[in-house]
């Protein structure tokens, strides 16, 4: 009988191996705290980022109003008391707003002190009481009272983007308009309410009149035509290649392409809608048409490849079933696979798409970039979408522009959460584990 010889572990031998254990266990913590870290400063950054995008922006929500009564001259408005709508709109409603301040302010004389003194109102004022008396020809020699924006500068200094306690040499607004601005506080006729011309209103070089709607419509139909385009295409081609092309050397190139251009830079597809849209086939710049186009080509790597993996994610046992029960290829995809596949082609397309409404570059090539003060009603009208809006306000010297941009940025960021969040919910509701 063989003894089996015991093995022994001397003391050294114990030592070196607790020091190893030790010194694992060691290196296994300081990673999981060098991740702590990590994620910790990136959501910090995070915050700082949100936190001085909201500082910035948030007063763009409010916009300072003044209150004021002004008399709708008929003899201004029509002379000829025709009440034609073309010579309503031609009136003179800027003569009854320099009426009115100077009413406000009957002790300021002097040409230049009353052309300061009218600048405390927004040009929008005009516009306002234009709006009422085209809407309610009636009020033509009535005495109305409304509230009417402030101009850029007042509306700055009482939010405090214009300090009051620096030298009249290094701020916008001068002694004499603080203390109109003050008097017109005293009397009680000057608010802040919420601006709701900031959603209802298109661009403007007057910042107090600016608002996102353009650019709103803009990118809602331009990804309309980013969606229409590149979904069917992008499913289409997904399934095809997962589903029936022959496994060669030319679909292995045709899938390495895909996966290169998911990562070509934005502004090349910029460069190929110029290209071809506009200067081979000539369609109109600056149309959310081109621009939904240009997405599309953007977009399609994307849907295509996570609409593949969504269709790889289909257990072979479906296909067999079906198979079996004898259904043809056509049937099993159409009937079976893609039904299933579905959660997850809805939840890249969701994200490609949110991708795409973020994308400026490619716009920006393709004439976006334009001033488009009118609502756009169709896709060949000319507009401009949310990223190029962003853009165009950062690049303005107006202060109140700055407040503007951030609320953008905003309103930019509450549709990518939303549509994210979407996806999100796509993917719990309708997944299904195998």
């Amino acid at each position: 009988m063989t003894d089996i010889a015991e093995t022994r572990t001397t003391p050294l031998a114990a030592g070196r191996a607790a020091d190893r254990i030790r010194k694992r266990y060691a290196a296994e913590r300081r990673f999981r705290l060098y991740g702590l870290v990590a994620v910790c400063v990136s959501i910090a950054f995070l915050a700082l980022m949100l936190l001085s995008i909201v500082s910035k922006g948030y007063t763009a929500f409010q916009q300072t109003m003044v209150y004021v009564d002004v008399h709708l001259d008929e003899s201004v408005i029509d002379p000829k008391g025709s009440r034609n709508a073309d010579d309503l709109a031609r009136a003179n409603y800027g003569a009854l707003i320099r009426k009115t301040v100077a009413g406000l302010f009957p002790e300021v004389s002097g040409r230049r002190d009353k052309r300061k003194v009218r600048k405390l109102l927004s040009p929008g004022a005009t516009y306002d009481v234009r709006a009422m008396v085209m809407d309610d020809p009636s009020l033509i020699g009535k005495r109305i009272s409304l509230w009417v924006p402030a101009s850029d500068d007042f509306d700055q200094l009482l939010k405090g983007n214009i300090r009051r306690d620096v030298p009249e040499s290094d701020r916008r607004v001068s002694d004499k308009e603080l203390a109109w601005i003050d008097s017109l506080m005293e009397k009680g006729l000057v608010e802040k309410q919420f601006n709701t011309r900031f959603f209802t209103a298109g661009a403007s070089q007057e910042p107090e009149l600016a608002g996102i709607l353009g650019a709103a419509v803009g990118s809602f139909l331009t990804l309309l035509v980013t969606f229409l385009v590149s979904f069917p295409l992008g499913i289409m081609t997904a399934t095809y290649l997962e589903e029936f092309a022959p496994k060669n050397r030319w679909t292995d190139l045709i899938e390495v392409n895909i996966n290169n251009l998911a990562a070509v830079p934005s502004i090349v597809f910029g460069l190929l809608g110029l290209a071809v849209f506009l200067n081979f086939f000539g369609l109109p710049r600056s149309a959310p048409l081109v621009g939904g186009l240009v997405l599309a080509l953007m977009t399609l790597p994307t849907i295509i490849i996570t609409s593949r993996a969504a269709l790889k994610a289909v257990p072979p046992s479906i296909r067999e079933a079906a198979f079996g029960m004898g259904a043809s290829r056509l049937q099993v995809v159409v009937h079976h696979v893609v039904p299933l596949a579905m959660p997850g082609i809805l939840t890249g397309s969701i994200i490609g798409m949110a991708q795409a409404l973020g994308e400026t570059a490619p716009l920006l090539m393709i004439g976006m970039v334009a001033f488009v003060a009118d609502i756009p009603t169709g896709f060949f009208d000319p507009a401009t979408a949310l990223p190029v809006q962003v853009y165009l306000w950062a690049d303005s010297a107006e202060r109140a522009f700055v407040e503007r941009t951030s609320a953008a940025i905003m309103v930019l960021l509450a549709f990518l959460f939303i549509m994210n969040l979407f996806a999100v919910y796509l993917r719990k509701r309708f997944e299904r584990r195998w």
